[in-house]
């Protein structure tokens, strides 16, 4: 008769040290326990609880700008560098990582209507303002290094409106009566697009296909154009105004429009004729959107005085940030490591955000790592129980915001009532029933 007993040495099991590792015997064969959901969904709760009261997104406010604040631009290599242009013409250089400002630049005698900086080796970036000129400057160092003259300036027949750098090029784009291209080395245009009589005030170059680039034109229309043809490849016009857009940073075919009617479209270009996406929550026009790096998230700003983050895939917002002093949000970024966001607005402040409301910052030990990704994972499974929905939807909002949204809840069930009427009462075939990713949209293509 044999025998099999267990034996284990006692050597292996006690440690000499807090630091030593041991062997942690485990029965891959255990009954499952029966209360493991319900023991799962109470630290889910918790865990829901806990990210809303540790939720302090503020980081820092940089203030200096006598003006408004409604251009940001983000340095493409270095993380930590910022530049803001206001409407007093005054650009400014910042050290995100100190919260100081490099240099400060009196660049136009007027408005600052967009800056960007060389994407292929970031030495160079490009102002333009209402006083029709064109400002090459130096980006200064890391160290404070204190720029005054512009390297080179070109005086211009027109009002430039925006300016957007060709990606992984020196080349870049200026808009306004009509398009330009441009080199550095050239006080002319290399390329000029004639889009008619309407107004260009907004102008982005693919981050991808670099013959790629869309606008925003005065006469409510979104054009997309390819820098080797003579005319626009497709355009969509909307029932309002859009501000501006932001192209996806993976998906050369997908970008995101801010328009007038307090939503944010999301179109594929390839396919007009509807939004890819309709994103609701502000209440009042939408000024500025930027993609994360990851591209499953963007940040919108508006005169709704908030921020708000939305994921690419959600018709709501997952977060709002507000301030008791802050005014209406004229522009926002998204920091390229994807953990901040940062908001110009016109009481002459840029705020700087976390993207995650209480991810925690600084060094972290393993354990703490692996506690928060097991709690993250917990309500990512529990997200759509209806008490912790609850919970991690919801927000305090100032008094303006909550009224206003609750005016816009009135009329939307309102409309919605009235389409209901009219379906249940019109002829058989006689209505038609035009979905939301189609309502505001007036005529997509080239067709007059």
């Amino acid at each position: 008769m044999k025998v099999k007993v267990i034996s284990r040495n006692q050597d292996d099991y006690v440690r000499e040290t807090k630091h030593d590792f041991f062997k942690a015997p485990k029965n891959y064969n255990a009954p499952k326990d029966s209360f493991q959901q319900a023991v799962e969904y109470t630290r889910a709760l918790n865990a829901t609880k806990l990210s809303r009261v540790f939720a302090k997104p503020f980081m820092a406010a940089l203030d200096g700008h006598n003006e408004g604040v409604h251009i940001l631009s983000l340095h493409p290599s270095r993380l930590s560098t910022l530049v803001s242009g206001a409407r007093d013409g005054q650009v400014k250089v910042w050290n995100l990582s100190t919260k100081q400002c490099y240099t400060t630049l009196q660049a136009h005698n007027g408005v600052v209507n967009g800056i960007s900086i060389d994407t292929q080796d970031g030495q160079m970036f490009v102002t333009v303002g209402q006083d029709c000129q064109l400002k090459h400057w130096k980006v200064p160092d890391e160290h404070g290094e204190q720029i005054t003259e512009p390297e080179h300036s070109i005086a211009l027949s027109d009002v430039p409106h925006g300016v957007s750098h060709v990606m992984h090029s020196t080349d870049f784009v200026t808009c306004g009566d009509g398009i330009n291209v441009w080199k550095v080395s050239r006080d002319s245009p290399i390329r000029t697009y004639n889009l008619g009589v309407n107004t260009i005030h907004s102008i982005k170059c693919n981050p991808i296909e670099s013959s790629i680039m869309a606008g925003c034109s005065s006469d409510r229309s979104i054009f997309v154009l390819d820098n080797r043809q003579k005319a626009p490849l497709t355009k969509v016009v909307l029932s309002m105004r859009s501000n501006t857009i932001a192209w996806h940073p993976l998906e050369s075919y997908t970008f995101t429009a801010a328009n007038d009617d307090y939503n944010l479209y999301t179109f594929d270009m390839r396919y007009l004729s509807e939004a890819r996406n309709v994103h609701f929550d502000h209440v009042a026009a939408v000024t500025d959107v930027d993609y994360s790096p990851t591209g499953q998230e963007f940040v919108s700003g508006g005169f709704d005085r908030a921020v708000r983050i939305f994921p690419v895939d959600s018709a709501r917002s997952r977060e709002v940030y507000h301030a008791p002093r802050m005014q209406n949000v004229l522009s926002v970024k998204w920091s390229l490591d994807s953990k901040y966001v940062m908001c110009g607005s016109e009481e002459m402040n840029v705020r700087i955000w976390k993207a995650n409301a209480s991810e925690k910052l600084g060094t972290m030990l393993h354990r703490e790592k692996a506690a928060m990704a097991y709690n993250e994972r917990l309500r990512d499974n529990f997200k759509n129980h209806p008490e912790i929905r609850r919970i991690e939807r919801h927000r305090q909002v100032p008094k303006y915001m909550h009224a206003l949204k609750k005016e816009h809840t009135i009329i939307r069930q309102s409309q919605k009532r009235k389409q209901e009427n009219r379906r249940r009462h019109a002829k058989e075939g006689e209505f038609e029933d035009v979905p939301v990713r189609e309502k505001s949209i007036i005529k997509h293509g080239m067709e007059d």
